[in-house]
Order: structure tokens, then sequence, then C-alpha cells
């Protein structure tokens, strides 16, 4: 761990971003930095950038002024990666890292190889808004930083109901709820409410999934028009892998979508006895042994055979 204090001093310019198709954790992480900062540092000039995310967050002070537009070519003194295994799922953003004078990498993906200058990596931390947290001075996180961080870590501990949930993450929990946030609504609001499309393509995709392995892994997958059919994007699929894993008696769940001809994002989730973070990374992605993911090439059929054959072979050393 380091101090925030020394990180920033002399900067005049601060970066922040995450990965991307950002979901709850990296958008609170980087807002929750970016206040932060904004806030006892109103001297640095910083900004956040990342792709377009889920419109329920953005009540998050700060949520008007993030950058999703790279094209310009700016230096900052000081970039920090945030909830991101590696540069390059960084997208756009990645070249800003490149070029800072200063890099830093705040994360907890068990995959991730510490690829800043300086590195704060704790793979068994619930959340990166976590990790952030603990960087910080308590009596200054005001009741914006903590809306921002307390939405990160309900979403990356499936409202602490994951294993990744310690009892330090519960004890920042109550602190920022302390902070006078309407946890609620936030759990509410940002977590649990699904629009009218997003539940017809929870449902579509439910009621095609298809089960393997004697009844041990789960899948399913949609197609570039089944999203066109529906008028949904990325950021209205949020859900649908958990509720797959959610299934009686597996042990794993895969989720595709596609992105482009025969290219398929792929979200793994297990129960325990398969660690989908070591077969992401075979195929180049990473994440954590209860929940990662990876991009691969060719057909479903294709996709889905690769990866339930790493599954397989897990699961019969487990028997073993």
């Amino acid at each position: 761990m380091f101090l925030l204090s020394e990180v920033l001093k002399g900067a005049g310019t601060v970066g922040i971003a995450g990965h991307v198709h950002p979901d709850g954790d990296c958008v609170g992480s980087c807002l929750g930095l970016a206040l932060y900062i904004r806030e006892n540092y109103p001297g640095i000039e910083t900004k956040v950038y990342l792709e377009d995310f889920s419109d329920s967050f953005q009540f998050l002070r700060g949520a008007k002024e993030v950058i999703s537009d790279c094209s310009s070519e700016v230096e900052h003194d000081v970039f920090f990666a945030l909830d991101c295994g590696d540069e390059a799922r960084l997208g756009d953003a990645a070249k800003y890292f490149r070029s800072a004078s200063k890099t830093v990498c705040i994360d907890h993906h068990i995959s991730n190889l510490s690829f800043a200058q300086l590195n704060y990596i704790e793979p068994e931390a619930s959340s990166a808004s976590e990790l952030v947290c603990n960087l910080m001075e308590e009596d200054k996180i005001t009741k914006e930083i903590a809306e921002a961080l307390y939405m990160g870590i309900i979403h990356d501990t499936g409202v602490f109901q994951y294993s990744c949930t310690s009892s330090h993450t519960m004890k920042i929990a109550g602190m920022l709820m302390d902070k006078g946030i309407d946890f609620s609504k936030i759990v509410d609001d940002t977590y649990y409410s699904k629009t009218y499309v997003q539940n017809q393509i929870l449902g579509r995709a439910l009621l095609e999934s298809v089960m393997m392995l004697d009844n041990k892994i789960v899948f399913t997958a949609l197609r570039q028009k089944d999203l066109a059919f529906y008028g949904v994007t990325y950021k209205d699929l949020d859900g649908i892998v958990q509720q797959l894993r959610n299934t009686k008696g597996v042990e794993a769940a895969i989720f595709l979508y596609e992105t482009g001809p025969q290219e398929y994002k792929v979200s793994m989730r297990s129960n325990g006895a398969v660690d989908v973070s070591k077969i992401a990374c075979y195929f180049g992605g990473g994440g954590h042994v209860r929940a990662a993911g990876c991009t691969m090439q060719g057909s479903v059929y294709d996709v889905v055979n690769n990866l339930v054959d790493h599954m397989y072979k897990q699961l019969k050393q487990v028997e073993a």
C-alpha cells in the first residue's frame, strides 16, 4: 500500500481509467477516487476516461463529466488504472497510461501482473472500490465519495453475498453508510432494478440456456441479431451470467454475446469447484477464481466446447 499524498505530490494533472465495458465497481472506484482528489487536491486537474456505462450509475457526482472519447492528445503527470488486470483492458485510454509520467494500478484481479510503475494489487479484496477506500483518509470521505465507493462494493460482492466479502469489507461498507448515503436506494436502483427490455433479454437468455456435463455446466449465448431485436446493448446484459450461476446443482455458468463476426465476449461464473480465472487467462482474458471473462473467436459451439473442455478437466481433478 502507498500514500495518495505521496503519489500526487507535485502533480498538476491526473488521469483515471478502468476496464472496457465498465461495471459498477469500475465506475464506482474511478469516480470515488476522482471526487476525492478534486475535493482534497483542488490544484490538480483530474479527468476520468471510461466507455459508456449503465444509466443507473448516472446519479453519481461527476458521472456527467466522464470522458468517453479518447481522441485528444494529452499527457498526465499521474495516471491511475483501476479495476483493470492489464494495460490492454484500458481500451482507448491505454494511450494516456503509456504517456503518463507516473502510472499506478489499483486492482483485485488475481490475473494482474502488476503492469504499472506503482501497484496495489490485492486479489483477496472484494473490489477495487474497497482498495481505493483503503487509501483514503476517513474524515476526508464525503457523502458523494461514499456513494460511489459503496456502489462499487455492492456490485462486486453481489450485495455482500459472494465469498470475496470479508469482515473488512463490511467495516468499510458500514463506515460509508455512516456518511449519510441512501444505501438501500443505491442497492435497489443500481443492482436490482431492471428495465422492461433488460428483463426481456434476460428471459430470452434463460429460455435458451443449455445444461452440459451431467448438468454441472450451464451456458447461453446471444447473437448481435438478438440484441438488435430487443434494442439492447452490452450495458443491458448485467446479471445474466449470475442468474445462470444460481441454477441449482451447477458448478459453473458461461454467458456469451456476439461482438463481431465469429467473435464473442465470454463471462464465466463458478460456485467453487471450477477456477474460471485460469480458463480466462488461457484464452487471453482474466479475472477472479469465481468470476472471469475473455474474448474468443469462432462459432458459439467452438467457443463453448473449448471452455467446457477446460471445465471438465478441472472437475475431473476435483473428483479424483
